[in-house]
């Protein structure tokens, strides 16, 4: 197995990162700069960034597509019966590429979850807490 064979099965993880940004995007940003009193650079963004307004509208669905990726890409990163080549340069690079697969699969958590938090936690914790 070559690096160029190795590289293209690591393309899911980008994938499920721009995902996952775009959670950050459509729930958890606008509503940070409208508290912080940025409406109108909430504004310009939904009239210059295409498709924007229906991922807010969407926000759960948005929120549910991203989670299923999310399984989905750690179920890839940590299946049983993965093994890297017998090569030992090869070797050191599929140990390279699982270890950036992890890494982007928590970032990509990391940003679900500030969208998570923004788009179905935010409102019922200001709720309770009467802010």
């Amino acid at each position: 197995m070559d690096k160029v064979k190795l590289q293209e099965k690591s393309s899911l993880r980008w994938f499920v990162l721009l995902i996952t940004s775009g959670t950050l995007l459509c729930c958890a940003l606008p509503i940070l700069l409208v508290s912080l009193g940025f409406g109108a650079v909430v504004a310009s963004m939904n009239y210059n960034i295409p498709g924007l307004m229906f991922m807010s509208e969407h926000g759960l669905w948005t929120l549910g597509l991203s989670s299923l990726l999310l399984l989905f890409l750690a179920w890839v990163i940590w299946r049983p019966n993965q093994v890297c080549p017998v090569d030992p340069e090869l070797a050191a690079y599929c140990l390279k590429t699982k270890r950036w697969n992890q890494r982007i699969f928590w970032l990509s958590i990391a940003i679900w979850m500030t969208g998570f938090f923004f788009t179905v936690l935010l409102l019922p914790l200001r709720q309770l807490f009467n802010l």
